[in-house]
């Protein structure tokens, strides 16, 4: 697969915000490892090979292990992941086909559980801007270098 064009160099302003997002959602109260799970998973989800590789890899150095980075696609059927996990890898999914799950009442209170009403709204931020950035990816076909 070829890439179609380069967003970076297409549209500088556009990339400049989604930037400023990234860096935003890097600094608000979700823990960094917790991010890239969910960050790993949304881009699972949306077929995102560039993403997934990118986050599995910064995972890796943040002490993440293989063994739970391998399972994060069938989390549910798992042992690897606490409570807070779960919930966040339920409400990424969630959020991310949006259009198919209405965010179910059932996965909110889960979340709710685990998260603040501050930290319910950053990680929400966060899976929206990782969906973000796959829309960009899959659509301009971005590909993990090998």
């Amino acid at each position: 697969m070829h890439p179609r064009l380069d967003y970076y160099s297409a549209s500088p302003k556009a990339m400049k915000a989604m930037i400023a997002m990234e860096a935003l959602t890097s600094n608000l109260s979700i823990e960094p490892a917790l991010l890239h799970l969910i960050k790993i998973r949304a881009s699972q989800v949306n077929g995102c090979a560039f993403c997934t590789d990118m986050h599995s890899l910064d995972a890796r150095r943040l002490g993440e292990t293989e063994r739970r980075m391998y399972a994060i696609a069938v989390w549910r059927d798992s042992d690897f992941f606490n409570l807070r996990e779960r919930a966040a890898l339920a409400w990424t999914e969630a959020v991310t086909l949006l259009a198919q799950t209405r965010v179910p009442d059932t996965v909110y209170a889960e979340a709710r559980e685990q998260f603040t009403e501050g930290e319910m709204v950053d990680l929400t931020i966060a899976v929206n801007t990782i969906n973000s950035w796959n829309r960009l990816a899959v659509s301009f076909r971005q590909t993990p270098s090998a």
